[in-house]
């Protein structure tokens, strides 16, 4: 039983140590590189796991680009550029696309792309077949108040030598709309517009929307135009209601300014009324002073009296007549 136990722990401990010296000495690896015309030692290959490099990939991405008779490619700078963070693959792809496309692409500027961000190998591909991309619906108001509402067809063509450091999509779609707006807002009618759409879009190319970006624009196409509201006629709308609104608001402010007048008025009445009852009632104390000193005699006093009977008597034959309504009895 000894024995048997033994011999199964050599034969496993064997297969591990065949299964890892594989895995160190990728020699299969080593191999196909060979017989691909790739020349590579052993020793990097074993350096590569050490330096925590997968060799499968720095071995698929070399092939490949000696295959497409791609030169001055070494393992050290796919190497380097993994570690760095890039795909290694997407940059090979890049530089054999572009290579069959006669795109001029170095590996310092695909590798440069890749790390930026960008897709490089989707960057070559847009330089072959240029991209068309919608942009959202713009609103834009014509000098005649009416409301237009275009949508634009962009085509774009990827510049490589700008793709480090240049805007993106969005950036051409924000410009793209904002030549659209002016372009319809400098238009004096927009029948004019309707009529001829294709204005827009040579108006806007005409802009050079497409510098400072990683894409060159092609063409702008006018996909479709709808009328909106008739901005004018709200605005003038809005206008004329405020100014009601501030018409009625100032003839508020004066019909209260003549309430508090009236009001004031009638205060100063009753004030003047209050001062002719004070001075009125000054004038029996005055009588009285004057029978105390001799001034006013007896005869005088009553010549007074007639004469206020007198006037009495005359405002009552002057004013008119009082008429009152004769009411019949009901019958029971």
């Amino acid at each position: 039983m000894d024995a048997i136990n033994i011999n199964v722990i050599i034969i496993i401990a064997s297969i591990v140590g065949i299964w890892f010296i594989l895995y160190v000495i990728p020699i299969k690896l080593w191999f196909t590189a060979q017989i691909s015309g790739v020349k590579i030692s052993l020793l990097q290959l074993i350096l590569m796991r050490w330096r925590t490099v997968p060799p499968p990939r720095i071995v698929r991405a070399m092939i490949e680009a000696h295959k497409a008779g791609l030169v001055g490619i070494k393992s050290d700078d796919l190497e380097a550029h993994f570690l760095a963070g890039g795909h290694v693959e997407a940059v090979v792809h890049a530089l054999v696309s572009a290579e069959k496309a006669n795109i001029e692409l170095t590996f310092k500027m695909a590798t440069a792309i890749d790390l930026a961000g960008r897709d490089v190998f989707e960057a070559v591909q847009m330089s072959v077949n240029p991209k068309v991309i919608d942009t959202p619906p713009v609103t834009a108001v014509a000098k005649d108040g009416i409301q237009l509402i275009a949508k634009a067809r962009v085509t774009l063509r990827a510049n490589i030598k700008q793709l480090v450091g240049g805007a993106g999509e969005e950036t051409v779609l924000a410009r793209v709309g904002e030549g659209i707006v002016s372009s319809i807002g400098s238009s004096a009618d927009h029948k004019a517009v309707l009529e001829n759409p294709d204005k827009i879009s040579r108006l806007v190319l005409e802009k050079g929307l497409d510098a400072g970006t990683a894409f060159e624009i092609l063409s702008i196409d006018i996909a479709d135009i709808d009328i909106g509201k008739n901005i004018g006629a709200v605005l003038q709308m809005d206008q004329a209601e405020a100014d009601k609104n501030i018409a009625q608001a100032r003839a508020e402010e004066r019909r209260a300014m003549a309430v508090a007048l009236e009001q004031e008025h009638k205060a100063m009445a009753q004030e003047m009324k209050a001062k002719v009852i004070e001075a009125e009632a000054q004038v029996p104390l005055a009588m009285a002073e004057a029978f105390r000193q001799g001034n006013l005699g007896i005869m005088d006093y009553y010549r007074m009296k007639n004469i206020e009977a007198d006037t009495h008597m005359r405002e009552s034959i002057s004013s008119p007549p009082q008429t009152t309504q004769n009411l019949k009895p009901k019958k029971d």
